[in-house]
């Protein structure tokens, strides 16, 4: 009996990792980037609750169209295509903002989808902008290329959280 145990235990783990071995597909990868701004809270949220504005304060964002209240469709500095992304929350009381790639375009951004939830909190010094990203890589198959990549997604979503907290910081110093 305790050898049949053993056996079947031996099987189990065999199982387990054999499974983990053939799994396939992208694993959700993240960007968690932060900035202390040296502005009011009140005046950071003005400019980050305004779903339109983008544009204005980041760098990598020319043009901003939206199609209804919620939804915006962007394009990013030296690509050629847009993607479009769904406000998911604004909570002014906890000064909280969420949206969501709806539209990808992975020549613009080498994701599948992504998530992004930007926090303020008054902080001694001024603003803490906290820039939280969820997203998937490009290629959502066992084996993506290079530019579609865990590695490329999280270098180009890193890129695009740390050059937008750079930016806020800069059109609020104006």
């Amino acid at each position: 009996m305790k050898l049949a145990r053993n056996i079947f235990s031996v099987m189990m783990g065999v199982v387990i990792l054999a499974g983990n071995v053939y799994a396939h597909g992208p694993t959700p990868q993240r960007v968690d980037e932060q900035l202390v701004l040296s502005a009011d809270i009140d005046d950071v949220w003005q400019v980050v609750a305004d779903f339109s504005s983008i544009g204005d304060w980041h760098p990598q964002v020319t043009v901003v169209e939206m199609t209804d209240d919620t939804t915006r469709v962007i394009s990013i500095e030296g690509q050629q295509g847009t993607i479009t992304e769904s406000l998911d929350e604004s909570d002014a009381e906890r000064r909280y903002i969420s949206f969501r790639l709806l539209r990808e375009d992975i020549t613009v951004i080498p994701v599948s989808f992504y998530s992004i939830a930007i926090q303020l909190e008054a902080v001694d010094a001024g603003t803490e902008v906290t820039w939280r990203g969820r997203f998937y890589r490009g290629d959502t198959g066992n084996f993506p290329p290079e530019n579609l990549s865990d590695a490329a997604a999280v270098e180009a979503m890193t890129a695009y959280a740390r050059n937008g907290l750079e930016g806020l910081q800069q059109s609020l110093a104006k």
